[in-house]
């Protein structure tokens, strides 16, 4: 990898919780919901049409690695993360950061992020929120593949989504979730030319998100 394209990756990592994580739910002061957007638009939630579309369930059961032993948790809501801590590192979000925690693959160019609200979403809509962030970064990105995934027992929709920044194609593959509880969003991203090689491992580490009681 070159010099520059090595830079870039940096600072898109440095970049990108804030930008992905953009737009943002709002009320306004007459009590109504409003999506804002990264231009400064917004529009009122209940005017945001949401297309419910025939989202296939993979049969498959996921679970946990066994070697993920370290459970990274959310301070937020009753969520967390089990990963490999000879593989990933992790950090804290910082204060105007909506990624409460940020993660990377020792040793490759695979990151991640946690993004929890305290504050239930329709899943379609949190899928029409995240697709919409996607394109506030990468204009052309289009969603790849979507699928109902029963991850640690609990029903998640798992959308891997490709876009093009600063000239790089990059793959998000995500974990999304919605509860009474909260919402979260469990991202990965890397560059496409390497999907084929990390996918596996990104698995390995969504498949990590878990609720817990402690």
């Amino acid at each position: 990898m070159t010099f520059l394209k090595q830079t870039i990756l940096i600072v898109l990592f440095i970049m990108l919780p804030q930008l992905i994580s953009a737009q943002t739910n709002g009320i306004t002061d007459t009590g109504d919901e409003i999506v804002l957007y990264q231009d400064g638009t917004w529009k009122l939630l209940s005017d945001v049409v949401i297309e419910e579309e025939a989202i296939k369930l993979n049969e498959k059961i996921f679970v946990k690695d066994a070697k993920s032993t370290f459970l990274v948790k959310s301070k937020k809501i009753n969520i967390g993360v089990w990963i490999n801590p000879k593989k990933w590192s992790f950090t804290k979000g910082i204060d105007d950061n909506a990624a409460e925690f940020q993660f990377k693959k020792r040793g490759s160019d695979i990151y991640a992020m946690l993004i929890t609200e305290n504050k239930q979403t329709p899943i379609e809509t949190l899928k029409f929120i995240a697709f919409e962030n996607a394109k506030g970064v990468a204009p052309d990105a289009k969603i790849i593949k979507e699928e109902y995934r029963n991850v640690n027992g609990n029903k998640i929709l798992m959308m891997q989504i490709l876009g093009t920044i600063q000239g790089i194609e990059f793959v998000y593959t995500g974990y999304y979730y919605s509860s009474s509880e909260g919402t979260i969003q469990l991202l990965t991203y890397t560059k496409e030319s390497l999907i084929t090689d990390y996918f596996a491992e990104i698995e390995v580490f969504l498949n990590g998100l878990a609720r817990q009681i402690w």
